[in-house]
Formats: C-alpha cells, structure tokens, sequence
C-alpha cells in the first residue's frame, strides 16, 4: 500500500505545483459552458428541450474529467525519456502497484479538474438536485479511473512523446462528441443511436447528469453497470500493457 501511496501522492503534487496547468484546463471547460450554454440556449429552450446550462453542465464536467484524465497517460512517456521510469520500475514492487497508485493519483487530479468545472458552472447559473451529488461523485470518480487507465495504457505502448497527443486528441475527440454530452439522446438517428450505446462516456455522461437532475435516459443501473465493467477491464489492460514496458 505505501507504494500506491507514494505514486497516488506524486501525482497530486505535480499537479498542484502547476498552477498554469490548473488554469489552462480550467479555461476550455468554461469556454464551452459560456459559448454554447448561453449561444445555444434560447434555440434549445424554443426546442422545447429546457434549459441548456443545465443540460450542458454535467456533459461538460464529464468532458473536463475525461481531457484531464487521457492527458495524464504523457507523464509516462515523460518519465520514461527522462529516466524516472526506469528508476521506478527496477525498485522491487510490484508493477502493478506502480500502475494503481499513477492511475488512481491521475484519476484524483481529473476528479478534482471535475469539481472545479462544477462549482464554476454553479457560478453561472446551474442548478441541481444536492441529494444526486453524492451519486454523480461516484459516477465522475469511476469517469476519472476509466480513461486514466485508457491513457496509461496507451502511453505504455508509446515511446514518442509528440505521438500522444495525437492520437489522444483523435480518439477523445469522437468519444467526446458522441457521448450525447453537447445533444439529447432523444430521436435521434438509428445510426447515431447505436454509436451512442456504444460509447462508454455516454453512460458516465448520463450518470452524471442523470444523478444532477434526476433523469436517467439510459437508466442508472445501466449506466453504473456499463462504466464500472469498463473501467475493470481497461484497468487490467492497462496494468498488463505497463507490466511489459522496457526502458
């Protein structure tokens, strides 16, 4: 344990010694919140659809959580160029403890970057039930464990440090827009649907927003079924993928 403690505790410090980098992920979630929430929102109300910010809202902190948490994968690469990793790994502990401990150390920066982006989107104008918050902190929390172990897993196989984000960017974009985090799920095409179903951020963002504002599209025990499945086996994936680094 005090190994996964050490690298859970690591990771928090690196992030709060960054204070540009606790700015700058800040500054798109808000960018979306302000852009879309108010310059969509008189067309989603005349749609018949509510209010956007609340809609909006929880499909944004899902977006901050999941930015945060693929982008951590880096730091892998980072310390392997840099000798840090190699340093790590010839210690005698376990690989996968030094796996648990980065991920859970990732997913706890992300999960704070997540409850940032909710108090400010509190700050303008999003109101939701606080008997759901304990529920959507579950769901943010397994967001965060979810795509921390994807990126890990991927910066396990990678070496160029330029390739990540690359890749990062062309993966999180799709599984960002088609998770129904900016649009109801509601009538839309078939084609879409079945994209959407299959999109395990979709069930994060409905979680979070259905915990929020008490209505689950996909319903709850699906959406805590499906995210926490994922997160179990992306996670020893990831464990296994970073077993077989060499350095």
């Amino acid at each position: 344990m005090e190994v996964i403690y050490i690298m859970w505790l690591r990771q928090l410090k690196r992030y709060w010694r960054s204070r540009a980098r606790m700015i700058g992920s800040i500054g798109q979630p808000l960018l979306f919140l302000v852009a879309l929430g108010f310059g969509f929102g008189n067309i989603f109300q005349k749609a018949g659809q509510g209010n956007y910010i609340e809609f909006l809202a929880p499909g944004i902190i899902a977006m901050s959580i999941l930015f945060t948490a693929m982008f951590s994968g880096i730091e892998v690469i980072w310390d392997r160029q840099f000798g840090f990793l190699k340093e790590t790994l010839v210690a005698p502990v376990s690989r996968a403890k030094i796996m648990i401990g980065r991920t859970l150390g990732g997913a706890t920066v992300s999960f704070l970057q997540g409850l940032f982006v909710l108090i400010l989107s509190l700050l303008i104008g999003f109101k939701f039930n606080i008997i759901g918050l304990p529920l959507a902190i579950v769901f943010m929390l397994l967001i965060a464990l979810l795509f921390t172990a994807f990126g890990t897993a991927i910066a396990s196989v990678l070496e160029d440090m330029q390739a990540f984000p690359l890749i990062i960017n062309f993966i999180i974009m799709p599984l960002f827009f088609l998770s129904g985090a900016l649009f109801p799920l509601d009538n839309v095409p078939k084609a879409l649907s079945t994209i959407l179903r299959l999109n395990p951020l979709s069930y994060g963002v409905d979680g979070v927003r259905g915990a929020l504002l008490g209505t689950f599209k996909l319903g709850l025990f699906m959406d805590l079924a499906v995210v926490t499945l994922i997160t179990i086996i992306v996670g020893i994936i990831g464990s296994y993928l970073f077993s077989k680094i060499t350095v």
